[in-house]
């Protein structure tokens, strides 16, 4: 990965409990850099050039992905919560000597860093989210047109060993599947050198089944939580990018929904993107955080 982070070495550090795998570069305000399923930190790769000189940027492996810890499973799915991974975050922050910090979340990461800022809402000063929708929404909304385009969530929360031992037979077609689903452009939007390392990472069956683990955990616990938590809200300006040609525009109102679950200011808008907004247009993604993040 060295030809993705010149001159970054990744660090595996302990994190209360974890080693969590991750980088850091940059100079000024520091900026967490939260990935998705099924990827890691490395999809950020394209926003290091035009974003180090104005933040330090902290680019985590959340557990159970990339190089970073994955705790076993538990009946309660409590291990791949997203308060539990939430948490890590926080930890690893205060662990680098940031007491705040800006947030971007993708997909998945989206989901901790909503999390994040119910939970810890003094340490996140911005929030910006990249093509989600808040996950109690997308569920209680669910109808057999959704079920269709994100079929994975409800295939990955089956019961242990299913889509873990079907998966596994063969990883690189699962993971191609997920990746060149949701873009604009199939596969052509990914870095080669990307590609390999999410596969690379991917093909751990440890991998596979921290992931499975995620998505129990939405449809279980993270919705317990959720609705626990229905009072709390986002207390810092959010903004919002969501892709034009997605599922979240077309079937959801991202910029509505966030707002009803925020305090202040929300903001956002389309892009002319795939899902995998990082990976397809880091320069656009670059430009957008630069505005927001002061």
């Amino acid at each position: 990965m060295t030809e993705l982070f010149p001159d970054i070495p990744a660090r595996l550090d302990r994190i209360g409990s974890l080693d969590i795998n991750f980088r850091i570069v940059g100079q000024g305000p520091p900026l967490l850099l939260l990935h998705g399923y099924p990827q890691s930190h490395v999809i950020w790769h394209g926003v290091v050039q035009p974003l180090s000189p104005r933040y330090t940027l902290v680019m985590p492996d959340m557990r159970g992905y990339g190089d970073s810890s994955k705790p076993p499973s538990d009946p309660e799915h409590f291990n791949y919560s997203k308060k539990s991974m939430a948490t890590d975050m926080l930890i690893l922050m205060t662990h680098l000597g940031f007491d705040q910090f800006f947030l971007c979340g993708h997909d998945r990461g989206g989901r901790v860093a909503h999390r994040l800022c119910l939970d810890y809402p003094a340490q996140v000063k911005r929030l910006m989210l990249l093509d989600v929708a808040p996950t109690r929404v997308m569920l209680e909304r669910t109808d057999q047109h959704f079920a269709r385009a994100y079929f994975h969530w409800f295939f990955l929360a089956q019961a242990s060993p299913v889509p873990e031992t079907m998966i596994g037979s063969n990883p690189d077609f699962f993971l191609e599947c997920m990746l060149g689903g949701f873009g604009s452009k199939g596969l052509s939007v990914f870095n080669r050198a990307a590609l390999r390392a999410y596969k690379d990472a991917f093909r751990n069956p440890e991998t596979i089944r921290a992931g499975c683990e995620d998505y129990r955990a939405a449809l279980t616990i993270d919705m317990q939580h959720d609705i626990a938590d229905a009072g709390k809200k986002i207390e810092c300006p959010v903004h919002l990018l969501w892709s034009e040609h997605g599922v979240i525009g077309k079937m959801f109102s991202p910029l509505k929904e966030w707002q009803d679950l925020s305090k202040a200011v929300v903001t956002g808008h389309a892009v002319n993107s795939g899902h995998f907004i990082p990976d397809e247009l880091p320069q656009d993604l670059s430009f957008e955080i630069c505005k927001f993040f002061v």
